[in-house]
């Protein structure tokens, strides 16, 4: 299915999700940032959210834009996040700092050369951090962000479209059930 037909397939109940979809996947909707990053925040959001058929519709929106280099970038941010949220947050959530001295030891390369620009994957993760609900990602790539001049705006931006993206998948898996 299509964007616009798994939008359209929306309960009735839903008919905000309906509204802020077609609001944050539009630029007078996500200020701040532009359409590349738009959109591959949404792929990668989508793959968060973990309903392939979302997430293959907002693949085919996000390849308006982007390179088969930049998808598989969104995609890297997600899987790389996949792992890194749970780690990070279950650390942070034992409260023994003994573990926050340890070395991770996990490879994290793609950060370094993940297919989109450094602003574009720090954006990427920010929203999927949010997603899996890891505090220590968030206030680690916020701040990596900021100190690239990315504006609140933006930053908020990029967590309205995880959170748009995330609650349509959720509400789409659900209605398919």
């Amino acid at each position: 299915m299509t964007l616009s037909e798994l939008r359209n397939s929306l309960p009735d109940y839903a008919k905000d999700l309906k509204l802020n979809l077609d609001s944050v996947l539009s630029d007078a909707g996500s200020p701040g940032i532009d359409g590349k990053q738009i959109r591959a925040i949404a792929l990668a959001s989508a793959i968060a959210s973990r309903y392939r058929p979302f997430a293959t519709a907002i693949e085919a929106f996000a390849a308006e834009q982007l390179s088969a280099e930049e998808i598989n970038g969104a995609r890297a941010a997600s899987a790389i996040m996949a792992m890194n949220n749970i780690y990070y947050r279950a650390t942070h959530l034992i409260e023994n700092e003994e573990y926050g001295q340890l070395r991770a030891g996990l490879r994290m390369n793609v950060m370094a050369n993940s297919g989109l620009d450094k602003v574009t994957f720090e954006l990427a993760s920010l929203a999927v951090s949010a997603i899996n609900g890891c505090g220590m990602c968030m206030a680690s790539h916020e701040r990596t962000l900021r100190k690239h001049e990315v504006s609140a705006q933006g930053v908020q931006s990029a967590l309205k479209i995880g959170a748009v993206v995330h609650a349509v998948a959720v509400t789409l898996e659900q209605s398919a059930a």
